[in-house]
């Protein structure tokens, strides 16, 4: 089960932290709001190609982590 997931300078996220808890957990948002974005930074954790493009800084790192 996902706990916690940490990005930082991907996309347009400059740093997120989201803390989920147990049972179901939905990411409602307007259009625009990154829900996409989180959704491509699991994608990152579970083995997708990483696109130097996508980072927000391309002078920093970027980060996705997740605690399982």
């Amino acid at each position: 089960m996902l706990l916690e997931l940490n990005i930082s300078n991907f996309a347009l996220i400059d740093t997120l932290q989201i803390s989920f808890s147990e049972g179901l957990n939905i990411i409602t948002g307007e259009t625009g709001a990154g829900k996409s974005i989180i959704l491509s930074a699991l994608n990152l954790l579970c083995g997708s190609r990483y696109d130097s493009l996508s980072a927000r800084n391309s002078d920093e790192a970027v980060w996705v982590e997740a605690l399982f």
